[in-house]
């Protein structure tokens, strides 16, 4: 473990010296993450990419791939696109990252299920910004808008996400 890796504590995610207050899955953590479980999967995660909305933000680092109107995440564990981002037009299960409220404005991606993703195993773990602080996510980690902004631009290539089982 270094201080650039991102780890979750009962008290907030640690990374850098700080202490992140945030939210996780509805299903608390799990060792056996599967889709629709709401679960927060334990485990060892490196950080793949970072998305964000141009027309709401200043790009974060100079590694961030902007999210456009078309912009899609696929979690139909059925279709060969499972766990990849796609672009409209999609017919089959699927997120929209270019959102109308501002949870998506800003996205940190994990490797989890990625990029060979088993299916049913479930999709994409993201960081991202919370709809109301502790609200829990499907599965992912959120967490306050200036508080995901300064996450998102002291990332480093080696910086990993840390899960690790709670008492």
């Amino acid at each position: 473990m270094t201080p650039n890796d991102l780890v979750l504590t009962p008290m907030g995610l640690r990374f850098q010296g700080r202490r992140y207050p945030c939210s996780i899955g509805w299903g608390g953590l799990s060792a056996c993450k599967r889709e629709g479980d709401g679960a927060t999967p334990v485990g060892v995660h490196r950080i793949v990419g970072l998305l964000y909305r141009p027309d709401r933000m200043a790009r974060p680092a100079d590694w961030a791939v902007p999210i456009r109107p078309s912009d899609l995440w696929c979690d139909d564990p059925g279709h060969e696109d499972y766990n990849l981002m796609i672009r409209k037009p999609f017919s089959h299960s699927h997120e929209v990252l270019h959102r109308a409220d501002p949870l998506y404005d800003l996205v940190l991606i994990t490797d989890w299920n990625w990029p060979y993703a088993e299916r049913g195993r479930g999709s994409c773990i993201f960081l991202h910004q919370w709809r109301r602080p502790h609200y829990p996510t499907a599965g992912c980690i959120a967490f306050r808008r200036d508080h995901l902004i300064e996450i998102a631009s002291k990332i480093r290539y080696e910086s990993r996400l840390i899960v690790r089982p709670q008492p």
